[in-house]
């Protein structure tokens, strides 16, 4: 059961700007619109599940919740992993990821009442300066762009509750807004995307 990895989070949502969620205030979870749609892309830098090697994994999250706060759960969500990785590695990723075997994946897989079943897909990543692009298959693309002020230094949040809780380091999210779109028939509902944050997180567990 013990793991660890090192890894690139890049989230992005339907809210407008920055998602009040990430500040973990159940007052401040007000939805800019009657849902909240999120999808994730996690590129693991280095990592390893029980003996499997994670060094190099792509891997995909997408969830929708019905509100009124993300606190309420009841999220629907699909994890997509790159088709360039092993049976083991899928498996591992899998539980991770859906927080079967602890760390921070926990506090958001028990929001989650349904889980679809996991796709494997081509992931492909694209970065051109500071604007990285996904394809997930043929379920959706993420699209974040780094978040700068007129002197050219990143915008960030410091400190806050799910920057905390989801072990980014130094606490720090860096703000990126996002056109993200996704298509899988299977969610309830298609979706686009305005905001975003990128952080990098060391998780472990077991």
């Amino acid at each position: 059961m013990s793991w660890n990895l090192t890894a690139r989070m890049i989230e992005s949502c339907n809210c407008n700007m920055l998602c009040p969620c990430w500040y973990g205030v159940e007052d401040l979870m007000i939805f800019d619109n009657d849902t909240c749609d999120s999808p994730f892309l996690f590129l693991i830098e280095e990592g390893n599940s029980d003996g499997t090697d994670l060094s190099g994994c792509k891997i995909a999250m997408s969830s929708i919740f019905p509100g009124p706060t993300l606190f309420d759960g009841n999220g629907t969500s699909r994890v997509y992993i790159d088709e360039n990785t092993t049976a083991d590695q899928q498996r591992e990723l899998e539980e991770i990821f859906k927080g079967k075997k602890g760390g921070p994946m926990e506090i958001i897989g028990g929001l989650i009442s349904e889980w679809l079943p996991t796709k494997i897909t081509a992931i492909e990543v694209q970065e051109n300066g500071d604007t990285l692009t996904a394809t997930i298959g043929d379920f959706g693309t993420i699209k974040s762009q780094l978040l700068k002020n007129e002197e050219g230094q990143q915008m960030t949040m410091k400190d806050v509750g799910f920057t905390v809780a989801l072990q980014f380091e130094d606490h720090i999210g860096q703000l990126a807004p996002s056109g993200s779109k996704w298509t899988d028939p299977d969610l309830p509902h298609q979706f686009e995307t305005q905001s975003g944050v990128q952080g990098f997180a060391q998780w472990n567990g077991g």
